[in-house]
């Protein structure tokens, strides 16, 4: 979206290119699931009197135009990318098959998720939870518009802490909303820590793929900076 408030803003899809490009030349295996935020929001379009299960269908629908752009910048990159959504669109992507989504990686291709998980009522960070989960990946890095998590609203209280780490219990009990509760119950299940960084620091996802301290940890101890 960028500075254009709504749509998509090449500036920034070639900006997140150049970021995903050096975190493959580090050698590492990356999925993306993305959003679709930035075109439609179901749940807006459901407060707004849409039905909640088509307004969700047509926001997996807009992730996939968002996957679909990613995509493209990247291979205009030289980076073999592969689409896979959870809705059939066999004439634009494949269908995710888990199996699959497992042999790109392992072919040293960048992955992308796109359509949810195919279900209304599910949010994209539930997606990516479960994503993570069937492909065994080592961690969920969580790229936002906000450098970590809080114990209040920065933007309401100049005096808001952010967390170094936290524990996925403290995160529940205290609804602290940096993901839902399923997305951060699945991690937990599945002992898959959660890394919440700002997206828009250049060169913020290799640090936080090399382990470097940028943003909050979830899955270790509360610890406040």
């Amino acid at each position: 979206m960028g500075n254009l408030g709504y749509g998509i803003d090449p500036k920034v899809v070639a900006e997140i290119a150049q970021e995903i490009s050096d975190v493959i030349e580090h050698g590492t295996q990356l999925a993306i699931v993305v959003g679709g935020g930035n075109i439609f929001r179901g749940v807006k379009a459901a407060s707004a009197g849409m039905d909640r299960a088509t307004a969700d269908y047509i926001g997996m629908i807009a992730t996939v135009m968002n996957a679909m752009t990613l995509q493209d910048a990247l291979e205009q990159m030289g980076i073999p990318t592969r689409v896979l959504t959870a809705i059939a669109m066999q004439e634009v992507a494949e269908h995710y098959i888990r199996r699959r989504a497992i042999r790109h990686l392992e072919k040293g291709r960048v992955v992308i998720f796109g359509a949810g998980s195919g279900n209304p009522f599910f949010t994209t960070d539930t997606t990516a939870a479960l994503r993570a989960a069937e492909i065994d990946a080592e961690v969920v890095f969580k790229a936002t518009k906000v450098d970590g998590i809080y114990d209040s609203d920065p933007n309401m209280n100049p005096k808001a802490r952010r967390y170094q780490s936290l524990t996925y219990g403290h995160v529940l009990a205290n609804d602290l909303r940096v993901m839902d509760g399923t997305a951060i119950a699945l991690c937990k299940e599945n002992n898959i820590p959660i890394v919440v960084f700002d997206l828009s620091v250049r060169g913020n996802i290799l640090r936080a793929i090399k382990g470097e301290a940028v943003g909050t940890l979830v899955g270790g101890f509360c610890e406040v900076s």
